[in-house]
């Protein structure tokens, strides 16, 4: 992106607040609340991340919780220590920092945490993907860690550059989401058709590397946050639509593209070589939950039925030269993130597919099929095309979507 296709949009002053309407029940006690030396400790932390630290100290001591773990991506470990001294200073439990790589939701770690004694894990900065009640043994308490950022600047942004005959679509990352649908429903009262799309059990708005909802009736797509990653899947699952990125750091706004024809000519090709495999690796990723038993199972279910041959391998990460030395493996399926084949596929010697491409490769699955025949990124969506993904058939009843998660372990 060259900086001939970036607006930077000055604020205007005379402007109303806007500010989020973030819902949830607030059970915390005054004495909690009014602690002089806790607020004094939250200080030390930057004032427009919410951590969230009344909640946590609260679910540690009604828990009676005695070791905790901290989970976080890399770009908030540099408050962990913090908050670790915050914890075992108002509380009778110790800490754990988990500093293995978290890439996303999909990596919360309670296997490790278990088997470390732990009793309760505070994961950061991601939303309730795998459920509470569906953790291994331990609590689990989810903290989005809301980001605080100049929502009338985004406005105005929008303001700016779509005039209101133009139907908006509006995502973000669970740290903004809030904001989003602030925004949204002020620019809903200026006559903008707006849509913030779900793709549960994921929240209102809130898109993943691998999971975005297909938006139909939408003319412009605008992404609330920095970086590509999480915006290239919405993109991918809507081609049809133009896209846009507001960053709320550099506060730049500019167009995005992506290059479908080559992303989809090159999964194409990987599919036509596995097709006429014979013995295929199933890799199990490890990190975290990336990777799914029940998706696994089922591959080997499919190859058995068409008696190719199969071998698992596990894997926490997914290199090029590690999977060289399986020279027997015609083509691997990775059940683990979709976006390593997507993005890094060509960089391997023998096909890489995804759980879809995998079943397109052995019959199962058409390609390009569903709504509007674009490539699906509904990876962890409960809507998903088959059996070959995570949530697929999960439960009718899903519960409407939690902007908080309470962590007493009802959320889904």
């Amino acid at each position: 992106m060259t900086d001939d296709n970036v607006i930077v949009v000055k604020a205007n002053p005379d402007r109303k607040v806007v500010n989020p309407s973030v819902k949830f029940t607030n059970k915390i006690p005054d004495e909690l609340l009014q602690n002089v030396g806790l607020l004094n400790a939250i200080q030390s932390l930057p004032e427009n991340y919410n951590f969230e630290i009344y909640k946590t100290i609260w679910r540690i001591q009604q828990l009676g919780s005695k070791r905790v773990a901290l989970q976080m991506p890399e770009g908030l470990l540099m408050f962990a220590i913090t908050i670790s001294d915050i914890i075992e200073q108002f509380t009778e439990a110790d800490t754990v920092i988990m500093a293995d790589v978290t890439y996303g939701a999909c990596c919360i770690d309670d296997y490790t945490a278990l088997a470390l004694n732990v009793d309760l894990l505070v994961h950061y900065g991601h939303s309730c993907l795998i459920p509470v009640d569906q953790t291994s043994g331990i609590k689990v308490l989810y903290i989005f860690v809301d980001i605080k950022i100049d929502a009338l600047h985004f406005l105005e942004t929008v303001r700016l550059n779509f005039p209101t005959t133009l139907r908006l679509g509006l995502v973000s990352t669970i740290q903004f989401v809030a904001t989003l649908q602030a925004v949204a429903l002020e620019l809903e009262q200026e006559g903008y058709r707006v849509t913030i799309p779900q793709s549960r059990p994921l929240s209102p708005g809130e898109i993943l590397g691998c999971t975005a909802a297909v938006m139909p009736d939408v003319d412009a797509l605008i992404y609330l946050g920095d970086g590509r990653f999480h915006l290239e899947a919405a993109m991918i699952a809507n081609p049809q639509v133009k896209a846009y990125r507001y960053d709320p750091y550099e506060k730049k706004f500019t167009q995005e593209v992506y290059e479908h024809d080559a992303m989809r000519d090159s999964r194409r090709q990987a599919i036509k070589v596995a097709s006429s495999a014979s013995t295929f690796g199933l890799i199990l990723g490890t990190l975290g939950r990336q990777g799914s038993p029940r998706v696994m199972e089922h591959f080997q279910e499919q190859l058995s039925t068409l008696h190719k041959k199969s071998v698992i391998v596990l894997l926490s990460e997914i290199f090029p030269d590690k999977l060289r030395l399986f020279p027997n493996v015609e083509a691997w399926v990775q059940v683990a993130c979709p976006r390593l084949s997507i993005d890094w596929g060509h960089a391997f010697s023998v096909p890489l597919l995804t759980p879809y491409e995998g079943a397109v490769a052995l019959g199962e699955a058409k390609w390009l099929q569903g709504e509007g025949k674009n490539y699906p990124m509904d990876f962890y969506a409960h809507s998903s095309l088959g059996p070959w993904t995570p949530n697929h058939k999960a439960a009718p009843s899903a519960k409407k979507a939690v902007e908080k998660c309470c962590g007493s372990g009802k959320c889904s």
